[in-house]
């Protein structure tokens, strides 16, 4: 349940940053590849953009266990989030929030640059061609975010956990899933 509360603060967060007076980016990776039923259905399942094996070895922790997380469409700002849950002997090992914004425009690099305006102490991640984030919240859980554009619509990635993971650990998370959109 931590592990829900946890993707849902970041959700949360990125929405908020992303719903000034421009058109709010957020959270979500589709697959590049010509449009398709299987990359369809890939952009709308975070468990298969990040399998719990590749979060098992980029955490050092054996036996995760990825669970779907809710839908988490947002009316006000168009945003389609899912969320995969990571889990290890039935404690949160964090959480990967991905949201496509339909029918909205922004460049990646503005995104990732409004999350980094709205979150204190937020540091850039070298390594990404949009640019990335890191930061530790009020609640004591570390974010990585960044953001890219998929057949033109504004997708933010971000993966959440306990504050200990460092953004060298959560990088590879993030950089796999934005391959693989």
């Amino acid at each position: 349940m931590r592990t829900l509360v946890v993707a849902f603060v970041a959700f949360a967060a990125l929405t908020a940053c992303s719903s000034g007076d421009k058109p709010a980016p957020s959270t979500s990776a589709a697959p590049k590849p010509a449009p398709s039923t299987n990359a369809a259905a890939a952009s709308l399942d975070p468990c298969q953009l990040l399998p719990a094996e590749a979060v098992s070895k980029a955490l050092f922790l054996d036996n995760l266990k990825a669970v779907p997380g809710p839908v988490q469409d947002t009316a006000a700002n168009g945003g389609k989030a899912r969320s995969c849950e990571y889990q290890h002997d039935g404690k949160a090992a964090g959480a990967l929030a991905v949201t496509r914004y339909e029918g909205k425009q922004g460049k990646p690099a503005e995104i990732v640059a409004s999350i980094k305006k709205a979150k204190p102490g937020a540091k850039d991640v070298p390594g990404f061609p949009a640019g990335a984030v890191y930061y530790v919240d009020e609640q004591k859980t570390a974010t990585l975010a960044s953001a890219e554009l998929v057949a033109g619509t504004p997708v933010v990635v971000n993966y959440t956990g306990p504050a200990k993971l460092t953004p060298e650990q959560l990088a590879p998370l993030v950089k796999q899933v934005l391959a693989a959109g």
